[in-house]
């Protein structure tokens, strides 16, 4: 059995009221993808960055898993030359 290892990196970063997440897909066939997302502070909340931190990751996080989907939408009409019945 061939095990494979594909590494997901999450970078986030704060700027006053915004925090900004990145993640990145690196799997062991080489390919990488990216997907950030963004979270916004109300000025009237609470400062409780950890959920500008969930926020913006869960956002990154939804993004790179659609760009995945899509992406093996599209391998597979590269080699099976048909279109998917899945798709969304």
């Amino acid at each position: 059995m061939e095990s494979k290892r594909w590494h997901i990196e999450l970078y986030l970063t704060e700027d006053g009221r915004t925090t900004r997440a990145e993640a990145v897909l690196r799997t062991s066939a080489g390919t990488e993808l990216r997907h950030s997302g963004v979270a916004r502070r109300n000025p009237d909340d609470r400062d409780v960055p950890e959920i500008g931190d969930e926020l913006a990751v869960c956002r990154a996080l939804t993004g790179l898993a659609q760009d995945l989907f899509e992406a093996s939408l599209t391998d597979v009409e590269d080699n099976v030359h048909a279109s998917p019945t899945f798709r969304s």
